[in-house]
């Protein structure tokens, strides 16, 4: 049984994350079937997804520090995140649905900050690269260009302004949802670059739209490519 890697993505505000649970939900109940019998739902999320990640989530998160410093621990909780929780969930067959991948990088450090875009995408190769661990593990899951990527990215899209209300209603933010509009902006084109780049990967979700639709959406896109 080959593991599914399914990404959420998209600007703070955008409404990705109250839809991972509802998607969890919905693979677990079709683990009853024969076809997909065994498969185990692994719910994480970027930056975090193990203990030494979560606390570089904090540093990310809150710490004012160098745009190269920045770059550097996203993908080094990246690595972490991957070694101990996608890669052998992966391997065992498992769906993993992950708030925030690699893409988010592009977007905020890259689009967003203005950080150089060839110095993420060789960390990225670096920090994504399976045969650095066993063979046995790597062997057990697909790679893209040598590296690990998600099977499909799931792309909420809301226009930044909206995003902004939405989180004006939210928590305290943190040094990212802070930003102003013009930041988001910034943002929503690095995510449209990559997900133009990869068009196979993405799928774009209006997210501006009842929380049924937006659900409705999601689910038609993971049934269509038969993970449901």
């Amino acid at each position: 049984m080959t593991g599914v890697f399914i990404s959420f993505e998209g600007i703070d505000g955008a409404g990705k994350s109250s839809h991972i649970q509802a998607l969890a939900q919905a693979f677990g109940a079709s683990s009853s079937s024969a076809a997909s019998s065994g498969r185990q739902v692994v719910l994480t999320r970027e930056p975090g997804g193990t203990a030494l990640s979560e606390k570089l989530r904090e540093l990310i998160l809150h710490a004012p520090m160098d745009a190269l410093t920045e770059a550097l621990l996203v993908f080094a909780a990246r690595r972490e995140h991957i070694v101990q929780v996608i890669a052998p969930a992966l391997a065992r067959g498992d769906v993993v649905l992950c708030d925030r991948f690699t893409d988010a990088s592009f977007a905020y450090q890259g689009a967003g900050r203005g950080f150089d875009l060839e110095t993420l995408s060789k960390l990225e190769h670096s920090a994504q690269d399976l045969r650095r661990l066993s063979a046995d593990l790597a062997s057990k899951i697909r790679l893209k260009h040598g590296i690990l990527q998600p099977d499909l990215t799931l792309l909420f899209e809301v226009p930044p302004q909206v995003a902004a209300q939405r989180l004006a209603q939210a928590r305290q933010p943190d040094k990212f949802e802070s930003q102003d509009v013009a930041f988001f902006e910034r943002v929503a084109s690095g995510y449209a670059a990559r997900a133009a780049a990869d068009p196979q990967r993405f799928v774009r979700i209006n997210g501006h739209q009842s929380l049924e639709h937006v659900r409705a959406d999601v689910m038609a896109a993971v049934k269509a490519r038969g993970y449901l």
